[in-house]
């Protein structure tokens, strides 16, 4: 058995060929012998072999004759000894025992036969069968639960909203089990939030905020907010202003530290360049985290702290009027009052400081200065101040228990506050519970009706505002809802007869006497109730009917609910109410419509009787330029005040926005600010203010170029102050668009 240069003589060959043919092809693999390969270097790690050519004998005796006699070491850099379980090993034959799953039949093999190739066959194709089967009974088993998960989900996000306990609700998500899930919750908790009050809005917030972490992995936060965003698209087929809620709460999750910065980066980039989603994350960048003091404004933008309930307000309020009392100091006591926050819970400050004035005498002179101060300087407006009368008539019969002479005391506090001038009577309930149980009498409704047109007449000659409201005053002291309903159909009625310039004076005088706003509702739907009589002596009846109407939402004195409330007592297509409310939409839909419905009748019956709109614009501008050159603040709120135009304080907007973008005055914007934190200037004529600048920037752009970039950075401003409604948007270059009102 001879062999040379590292070949295999025929007898060594003979005998590995036999060898092989006597091993069970099933149960061993087949030594491949591959052809001589170049030499590569000797691998370092690589031990030495335990069989080198320096040891030419062995327990089994000598290694003459060795096909591997020239072998001097492995050119594999792993090493070739057998594992511990004695087979396996590069280049081994393996274990007696293995059964390897790739090997494959060999049709030449002299042990071949065709019924091992179907065996083989038949296994391969059950084994492939079974875990098909296995695979599609875990797909289904997975969308059955997750399917189940966001059943639950809904159930409970729906308890959340409804019972506002936290610890509950982690605990019913920990019993799920099903973590992987937890985004969808996610979700859900938003989405459902986003079409909401501010009040969920906040709740969800602070449950997120809450389960960060402890209950919910951020992994799973994360790829919540990412499904919100390329959702978006769809959240604002339902949710015309999604887009600002939706970069609100992931601004709101950036600040709360439940999403990184870095997010709104990596979503960008992820998602479609027309996507919705993407204007989100520019909303949430620039529109509030790139705001000053973006984390104070983003947590108070819908109500504040959660943590703080009504019972830690209302402890707030009491504590500040303790200390009123005490000390006597108005300024800290009205910054107080600011700092709260929640001016739409200024009636529980008037209700327990007359109730506080009730129980001390003594401090009843203070506690009504406070009232006389706050509402004089719109820190409370006339709404909350009379709800708060409103809540203390509700519920009179309990406080007669605890004070004695509550009544007579309370009603006492009425003719002080009507007399100084800072409250008006004809908005509160009657005091008088058996009044109001009483039916009005025939006699004294047309007694009413009789003074009512003699007042009107003598108001279209005098223009004397203050003697119309000391006469309603006195004919209907118990201000009775009926009656205020018969003098605005009275009042309408007559200045539809008469010219452009009593129609204007009756519309300034309904703005001006402060009915409750169910009042006016029942006066208009009494008008429309006799529009058939009433147009056999006026053909157009249905056309100032409509005037009238829209006049009575620019001026704020009903809302867009109550127009609402008055089309569906009229849905007959062809009545005479539903043209009329139709009408009176169309006319506040068209652009420019406050302006034009303000200029309808020529505006000369101002409450100032006889200053048409040229004059009061001049007065505006007059005040503001004086208050930029260095006026007293004061003066300045007094002024805008006293021109008795609330419904006209969108031109107060518009003038200091052109002042500010001329000017770029800081001074101006704190103006604007200071006038709508105080109530002067609503969000509504706020609005409208910045929609009629977006309108003029085209002629504003002529004196100063950069107009249009400086707008979109005041709008950005306003945004982030909450000063402007989700009507308004600046879409594209010199234009905007606000779904309702002025254009």
């Amino acid at each position: 058995m001879d062999f040379t240069a590292g070949k295999l003589s025929n007898e060594h060959k003979e005998q590995l060929r036999c060898a092989s043919e006597s091993a069970d092809p099933l149960t061993v693999s087949a030594l491949q012998i591959s052809p001589k390969s170049p030499r590569s270097p000797k691998s370092p790690k690589s031990p030495k072999s335990p069989r080198s050519p320096g040891d030419r004998h062995s327990k089994h005796g000598s290694d003459r004759g060795s096909p591997l006699k020239h072998k001097k070491s492995s050119h594999s850099p792993r090493d070739g000894r057998p594992k511990k379980g004695g087979c396996g090993g590069k280049g081994t034959w393996g274990g007696l025992m293995d059964t390897d799953d790739v090997h494959a039949i060999d049709p030449n093999d002299p042990n071949y036969t065709s019924s091992e190739e179907v065996t083989d066959l038949n296994c391969r194709n059950s084994l492939l069968q079974k875990c098909r089967d296995t695979e599609r009974t875990s797909t289904k088993d997975m969308v059955a639960a997750f399917e189940e998960y966001k059943k639950k989900a809904i159930i409970l996000v729906e308890e959340y909203f409804q019972n506002d306990d936290i610890t509950s609700t982690a605990n019913e998500l920990r019993e799920l089990g099903m973590s992987c899930y937890d985004f969808y919750f996610i979700k859900k908790l938003v989405s459902m939030a986003m079409d909401r009050h501010d009040k969920e809005k906040e709740m969800a917030a602070v449950l997120l905020s809450a389960l960060y972490a402890e209950v919910i992995k951020p992994q799973q936060v994360y790829k919540g907010f990412s499904k919100l965003l390329e959702s978006a698209d769809d959240f604002i087929v339902d949710i015309p202003d999604a887009i600002d809620i939706l970069a609100l709460f992931i601004a709101r999750a950036v600040v709360d530290d439940i999403l990184p910065p870095a997010f709104l980066a990596k979503a960008n980039s992820s998602l479609p360049k027309d996507s919705k989603g993407i204007e989100v994350i520019k909303r949430a960048e620039k529109s509030y985290l790139s705001a000053p003091l973006h984390a104070e404004i983003i947590e108070r933008r819908w109500g504040g702290s959660k943590n703080k309930t009504v019972e830690d307000v209302k402890d707030k309020i009491n504590n500040l009027l303790i200390e009123y009392v005490v000390s006597g100091e108005k300024n800290e006591a009205c910054r107080c009052i600011n700092d709260l926050n929640m001016r739409f819970f200024h009636h529980e400050i008037v209700k327990r400081a007359i109730i506080m004035a009730m129980e001390k005498q003594q401090a009843e002179s203070r506690l009504l200065d406070l009232l006389k101060k706050t509402t004089e300087e719109g820190l409370i407006n006339s709404s909350q101040l009379s709800k708060g009368f409103n809540r203390i008539i509700d519920n009179i019969d309990d406080l007669s228990l605890d004070i004695p002479n509550a009544r007579m005391i309370f009603q006492s506090i009425i003719s002080k506050g009507a007399s100084e001038g800072w409250l008006c009577i004809s908005s509160l309930k009657s005091l008088s519970t058996q009044l109001e149980k009483q039916e009005i009498d025939e006699k004294l409704v047309k007694e009413f009706k009789l003074k009512a047109q003699s007042m009107i007449k003598e108001y279209f000659l005098s223009g004397d505002i203050e003697e119309v409201s000391r006469i309603l005053e006195s004919e209907n002291s118990s201000c009775l809802a009926e009656l205020n309903a018969i003098f605005v159909k009275k009042l309408i009625t007559l200045a539809m007869d008469r010219k452009n310039r009593e129609k204007e004076m009756a519309s300034v005088l309904l703005s001006s006497v402060c009915f409750p706003a169910d009042d006016v509702v029942n006066g208009f739907v009494m008008l429309i109730e006799a529009a058939d009589d009433t147009a056999l002596d006026i053909p157009i009846v249905v056309e100032d009917l409509a005037m009238f109407l829209s006049r009575a939402e620019v001026d704020e004195v009903l809302t867009p609910q109550h127009m609402e409330e008055i089309g569906s007592q009229f849905f007959e297509p062809n009545s005479i109410g539903n043209k009329v409310v139709l009408m009176a939409k169309s006319l506040l839909k068209g652009r420019l419509s406050g302006e034009r419905i303000l200029r309808c009748w020529g505006g000369g019956g101002s409450s100032t009787n006889g200053w048409a709109i040229e004059d009061v614009k001049d007065k505006i501008r007059k005040l503001l330029e004086e208050f930029e050159s260095g006026g007293d603040a004061k003066e300045a709120y007094r002024c805008i005040k006293d021109l008795g135009m609330p419904f006209f304080h969108h031109e107060v907007v518009k003038k200091s926005l052109v002042i500010i973008i001329e000017k770029k005055s800081e001074r101006l914007w704190g103006f604007l600010k200071e006038c709508f934190s105080m109530g002067l200037i609503t969000m509504y004529q706020m609005t409208k203010g910045f929609a009629r600048v977006a309108e003029s920037l085209d002629d504003l752009a002529l004196d100063v170029p950069d107009a249009e970039k400086q707008f979109k950075v005041y709008v950005e401003r306003a945004e982030v102050e909450g000063w402007l409604d989700s009507t308004f948007s600046f879409n594209r270059l010199g234009h905007n668009s606000m779904e309702n009102g002025f254009c």
